[in-house]
Order: C-alpha cells, then structure tokens, then sequence
C-alpha cells in the first residue's frame, strides 16, 4: 500500500518544520489573516464556523491499522474524540486550536500521513475505487498509477497555484465507483483491441454551481504515458484557466468555453512537444510501484457461497448484511466487506475515537491490517475469509456498524453543512439523521433496493447532491432552512446530473417527501428495476405529481 520513501519523509518534516514557523508568526500577530490564509490552506487547515478544521489526506482510500490508530489518538488529544470522513476518501478533524497544528502534523507524520494539498488551488488527493485491486470486475488494479500521480503532483513547481483546485480520480473497472465523470480529470482504465490496457481521458466534470458531467478527451492512452497527458493537460488549464472569477476558475468553465475539440487541439498540441521524454515512465518505475501493492498471502480457500446463503436465510438479519455490504472479491474463498457509517440517526462519515481503534483490531484479525476509505463515506475491509463474515457481522454489530444498508437509500452522502460550515445555508446533518430514522427498518431497505441519495448544505455540493439518484440541496429562503429535491442524477458509468423536481421543502416535510418518491416509484417499477431507471423510463412528472399534487407549474415554481 502507499508508504513513505526517502523523498517523502524529508519533504514532509521539512513542511512540517516551514508551518510551525508560519503558526508561530500568526500567533505572534507578525502575518495577518490574509497573509496567513494561503499557506495553512496549503497545509489543509481551514478556518470554519466555530473553529479550525483539517483536512487529512488518506491517498486513494487506503489506511493501515497503525494508521487508524494514530487518527483515533489525534481525535482524543487534539479534537472531540471523533473523526469525520469526506467523499475525498480523506479524514477531517472539526475543533482544532491552532496552536496545536504543528504537533498534529508531525503526529501525522509517525504514521506516513499528511495534509499537504489536501486545500489550496493545486491538485488535491487522488482517489479511486475502494475495492481496488480486490473487486471480482476489475479489468486491472489503478492503485499503482494513482500512488505516480501522487508523486508526480506532490509541490508540483508549476502547478501549485493552478487557477482553481483541481481534483482527479481513477477506476480499473467497468463498474465505476470512483465517481471519475465528476472530477477535472477523470482516468477509466480498459483495454483496447489488442487487449491492452489503457486509460480513457475524461476532463471537465465537477458539481458546485455549475455542475457538468467530464467528456471524452482521449479514447485511450498507453499507461506509461498518462502522466505526460495529465500534463499537457494541466498545462493548457494554468495557462487558458480565468483567475478573474472564483466561480469561472475551474477547468470544467474552460472546456466548456472553448468547445472540447479546441480544448484537445490544445492539450494534444503540449503533449506532442513532451512525449516521449522525461514524464515517460519507465518499465521498472512501473514495477517499483507496483510491489507497494502486492496481493496478501491468501490461503487456499473453498467459496462458501452456498453455505452463507443457507445462514442467511436462517438468520435474516445476518442475511441482510449479506446481500447489502459483502462484495465478491477476486481471490476465492474471501469476500469484501463494507462497514456502515450510516446507521440510523447517526451523523453520515462521522466515526468516534473508540470505534476508530476497534475497527483497527478487526483489520489486523480479519483482513491483513487494512482498511479503505469510501467516497460514500463509508469503510471497507478488503480481505476477510468467507469463513470469518458471521463473526465479524457479530462484532460489528456490537459497534453499530452493520446497518445493512450500503448502496441502499438510507446510505447517504451528506456534507456537515451549517453545524460547522462558514458556506453553507442549511444543515445537512438532520435531515440525513431524519431521513435514516423514517427509513430504519432493512426488510423495507432490501425492497426498495439500490439507490442513491445524496445531501449537501449549499451550491457548493460537497454532498455530491447533484449526482445522487434523490438530491437534496439546502437553500436559504426569508431566513428559514428550506431544501430543494432533485432526481435522476448518479456518479457510476452512466453518470447524469439529477432534475430539480418543485419548490423547496421545510425540513419536517422532507422525510414525507421522500416517502412520496419512493412510494411512487415502487407502483411504476418494473420487476428488478432500480430507481433510476425507472426514473430514466417514465420521467420527473409521475414523482412531481406524488410530491406536489396537480399544482400548476407557478405554485411548482423552484424556490
């Protein structure tokens, strides 16, 4: 998995060192807080509603026991004893002083983490599929190529101050649960005609105010030369990029100005002049990288399939677990299992000091110490032997991490909105909290089926409330919290962006609300149909119609 080379420890001691001087001189009152400002963003520190907030970056999703350990340690001695987890497979701690930052870094540091770039107009942590290397569809492990990027990015001279933040993901699957058509850069890996493997170039999606689904840059690119691509990518965006505007930065407003036939006339322009130089990574760099991430010494095991099925159906509620957070994985006889973040009335990603630790112990026992971060928010262990699942279920049904309900509605994505944001217009926490609780039961949960549904505090969306299959948006209106439905969106490999549906709701009729759509869509589904397809085949008027009656459309009017 990702560790720390020669290079890494020396550049993150002396970053470390460099801010304990800049803190000092903040505290000191010698750098003002708009001078001080870029350098702790550079350093992942935020400034919130009531306190600092940092941002960990735990690259592409991946997390030894040590590790959790160190976060568990961190959210005692420098926060309120819990952590919360982002849809940027990172970490971020909520109530830090300032004065403690320095320290908490080189904490981090013991344990090969950091925060560098996890803020700042650069290029952000690299993210990926959390059954990476483990999933039974994957075409080939990106893992290896997200740890180059990695260190090709890391204070990267001429991309550090790009004219906006800049964010990229990469899948090695068909079935896309990185969400890469919502990145700048977007890296799906197949194989061509010969059976090769090679990326397809997605760039320009994101969400915020402008959301927009990536395009096809390049159909294929050979893996060895993906990092001089990303660079003539990210070259024509520091150049064309606007530094006007905040809300006109991002490289999604650029493709679309420029049309994306101009924008690959430019990007192939600058990738024809480096080609084939030093940014071609060579044959044995690839192998150097890829033993970071051999695959565990596996025993030879039968598949219980048949056998858990049988338990299952003796123990529904084991059974439920089952069907709702293991996943097939590649190597027989073992299987991925998803812990839960989401259990009813539960703040979505938060996870406390003392269940931090435990999940640890169940690492080291039940999957080789390694644990994955989701961009649901959610945990994964990857590797743990059919014959342990009932005992584990057991143990983390104990933590309340077994709500059997991963990829089901009330797995939700929500941003911590107005509890803690500066940005935000509304909270996101309750109505998640709301939601969970009116939707708790999981026989209901299994019958509904597969679906998304996404919250976010603001326009910012950080929940992600464009692609989920029911979206909630917080607005503000005449004071009050109201929040604004939308549906059809999703982030896998038939990525769209979701339809506001009416006006926007109180919070207290959102639950309802919800109730409504589901309501509806189970009277049109057909057999085996999930909800957006459904929604794809009969459109926003039926779930209009449940939702507000036959209004006219002035009374549907979105707030």
């Amino acid at each position: 998995m990702y560790r720390y080379d020669e290079f890494d420890h020396r550049l993150v001691s002396e970053r470390i060192g460099q801010f304990r001087d800049q803190v000092r001189r903040r505290l000191d009152g010698e750098l003002s807080e708009d001078q001080f400002k870029p350098l702790r963003l550079m350093n992942g520190l935020y400034l919130q509603l009531h306190a600092y907030m940092l941002r960990i970056n735990v690259p592409y999703g991946m997390l030894s026991s040590r590790q959790l350990r160190q976060l568990a340690y961190i959210a005692r001695r420098y926060d309120r004893g819990y952590g919360h987890f982002t849809t940027r497979q990172n970490i971020q701690f909520n109530w830090i002083s300032l004065e403690d930052v320095p320290d908490l870094l080189a904490d981090l540091a013991e344990v090969e983490m950091n925060a560098m770039q996890s803020s700042g107009n650069c290029v952000r942590n690299i993210t990926s599929d959390q059954f990476a290397g483990r999933a039974a569809d994957e075409i080939a492990d990106p893992r290896h190529w997200c740890e180059l990027i990695r260190q090709y990015s890391i204070l990267h001279p001429e991309f550090s101050y790009l004219p906006r933040k800049f964010k990229i993901a990469v899948t090695g699957s068909p079935n896309d649960r990185a969400a890469v058509a919502v990145h700048d850069i977007g890296l799906r890996l197949h194989r061509d005609a010969n059976l090769q493997p090679g990326f397809e170039v997605l760039v320009g999606g994101g969400q915020g105010r402008t959301p927009v689904i990536g395009k096809t840059l390049r159909g294929w690119i050979a893996p060895d030369e993906i990092l001089a691509y990303i660079e003539a990518i990210l070259r024509v965006y520091n150049l064309y990029g606007r530094r006007d505007n905040i809300y006109k930065a991002r490289i999604k407003i650029l493709v679309n100005a420029l049309g994306i036939d101009k924008f690959r006339e430019l990007v192939e322009a600058e990738f024809a002049e480096i080609r084939g130089g030093e940014l071609d990574i060579p044959a044995a760099e690839i192998r150097r990288i890829e033993s970071y991430f051999e695959m565990p010494a596996y025993d030879e095991l039968p598949s219980l399939d048949e056998e858990l099925e049988a338990i299952g159906q003796a123990e529904p509620a084991f059974g439920a677990w089952l069907a709702a957070n293991v996943a097939a994985h590649k190597q027989p006889g073992y299987s991925i299992v998803n812990l839960s973040l989401k259990a009813p009335g539960r703040e979505p990603g938060d996870l406390s000091a003392e269940r931090m630790e435990a999940v640890a112990d169940l690492a080291d026992r039940y999957s080789f110490g390694e644990i994955r971060v989701t961009h649901r928010q959610n945990l994964v262990l990857a590797d743990v032997p059919q014959a342990d699942l009932h005992n584990l279920w057991q143990e983390l049904d104990e933590l309340e991490l077994a709500t059997p309900n991963v990829g089901l509605l009330t797995d939700i994505i929500a941003c911590p909105g107005l509890d803690y944001c500066a940005l935000a217009n509304s909270r996101s926490i309750p109505i998640a909290q709301d939601i969970g609780r009116h939707f708790a039961a999981a026989d209901k949960l299994q019958h509904i089926g597969e679906m998304t549904l996404n919250i976010s505090g603001c326009m910012n969306a950080c929940g992600h409330h464009h692609v989920g299959n029911i979206g909630i948006l917080g607005v503000e209106k005449r004071g009050e919290e109201f929040f604004q439905l939308t549906l059809g969106g999703a982030s896998d490999q038939h990525a769209a962006l979701g339809d506001r549906l009416g006006r926007a709701l109180p919070q207290a009729d959102v639950p309802a609300a919800i109730e409504k759509l589901i309501d509806r869509y189970l009277e049109l589904r057909s057999d085996g149909e999930r909800f957006v397809d459904t929604y794809r085949r009969v459109g926003i008027e039926p779930f209009r119609t449940a939702v507000y009656g036959n209004q006219p459309a002035s009374a549907r009017r979105v707030a």
